[in-house]
């Protein structure tokens, strides 16, 4: 059976509160079977990984230039060489993000994803509303636990 594929995005200078909900996050992921996907550096990419790992998951890395630019709790590192335009494969290779924390890397991640009509759940993330003052189609997550239910579609408690 093929692994389900998450997208974990984020800020690479976490707090350790935000650090932590990455690190549940991916090791949550993992226990469910899927394969976290992320940028491959530090922050809430490397703990998403490390969490997976500490689970027995696999994890994989697009990483902006060299592979030497990895974290070490990653399976499978791969430099692209692409800089910042790596996001635009993680949103088009993830059918449903986790957005954690973040910055204006985060939030483009976010709004491509959006823009391809991907499921985006935001756990202390970005929010957003359109030109109409209209929430964007994120789903807010107060837990990690909410968090990858609402990635899986899984029904509520």
């Amino acid at each position: 059976m093929a692994s389900r594929l998450v997208g974990v995005i984020g800020t690479s200078n976490a707090s350790p509160s935000i650090a932590a909900l990455a690190y549940e996050t991916g090791r949550l992921l993992a226990q469910k079977g899927c394969t976290v996907l992320c940028g491959g550096m530090g922050g809430v990419m490397e703990e998403a990984a490390r969490g997976a790992a500490s689970a027995g998951g696999t994890s994989i890395g697009l990483l902006p230039r060299e592979a030497s630019e990895a974290n070490p709790y990653l399976t499978h590192a791969i430099a692209t060489g692409l800089g910042e335009a790596r996001n635009f494969l993680i949103t088009h290779a993830s059918p449903v993000l986790i957005a954690i924390g973040g910055g204006l890397g985060t939030l483009s991640e976010i709004a491509m994803a959006l823009r391809l009509g991907k499921r985006v759940v935001a756990l202390r993330t970005w929010t957003a509303r359109d030109e109409e003052n209209n929430p964007l189609p994120v789903l807010p997550a107060e837990s990690p636990e909410e968090a990858v239910r609402l990635a899986l579609g899984e029904p509520g408690p």
